[in-house]
């Protein structure tokens, strides 16, 4: 048993970073096998359009051909069991390093005959989301549209699982920044007692449990 982690924040040791490695120890205690990549480490782009995924007599019709540093972390991915990404929310969206990756694991697996997959395979999906909005926030704006755009990786055959993680602490020192709509008194009281429960559900999560 496999599962791969994605890093989609460009931080590696903030927030989302940390409950991702929070869910790595628990698929390790879960005795998986496990692969932990930073998006923002390698270089690539997103889907380029140029169809080879779905041309007749390609050997692999799943594959994205395009040969950049992603496409070992793909080739991993098809070979797992689970896929857990983390991303913080940028203007209402995950990162565009997370579309990037999105577009390339999933477009070639969707068939463009019957809009079925073409993947073989089975990998489950969580999502692990963190944010400046409060929960009510999420459930209001975010939760449907966070659904819509996540529902590619249904492509890959398994359950898809979102985790909003919210109001999170964003910098140590507010004061060193123009951040006035932000309270760090009330930043520092959630983080202190809601961060540490987000740490538990994220091994949770990577334990399968």
């Amino acid at each position: 048993m496999k599962t791969v982690i994605i890093n989609a924040s460009p931080r590696k040791s903030r927030n989302t970073a940390q409950l991702l490695k929070e869910a790595e120890k628990g698929a390790k205690a879960a005795g998986r096998e496990t692969e932990y990549i930073n998006l923002y480490d390698l270089n690539f782009t997103g889907c380029k359009s140029c169809l080879a995924c779905k041309r007749k007599d390609i050997a692999e019709p799943c594959k994205c051909y395009i040969k950049d540093e992603l496409s070992p972390v793909l080739e991993s991915i098809l070979h797992a069991d689970c896929l857990i990404i983390g991303s913080p929310i940028y203007y209402s969206e995950p990162t565009g390093m997370l579309r990037c990756f999105l577009e390339r694991i999933t477009f070639p697996a969707m068939s463009y005959n019957d809009y079925t997959s073409v993947f073989k395979g089975r990998v489950n999906t969580a999502v692990f989301l963190t944010m400046n909005a409060d929960r009510a926030m999420y459930d209001k704006v975010y939760n449907n549209a966070m659904k819509v755009y996540f529902a590619p990786f249904g492509f890959l055959n398994g359950d898809i699982d979102i985790y909003p993680f919210c109001d999170t602490l964003q910098v140590d020192d507010y004061s060193k920044y123009d951040m006035a709509s932000f309270s760090e008194e009330h930043k520092r009281a959630v983080h202190e007692t809601q961060f540490p429960t987000y740490l538990k559900k994220a091994f949770d999560v990577g334990a399968g449990v």
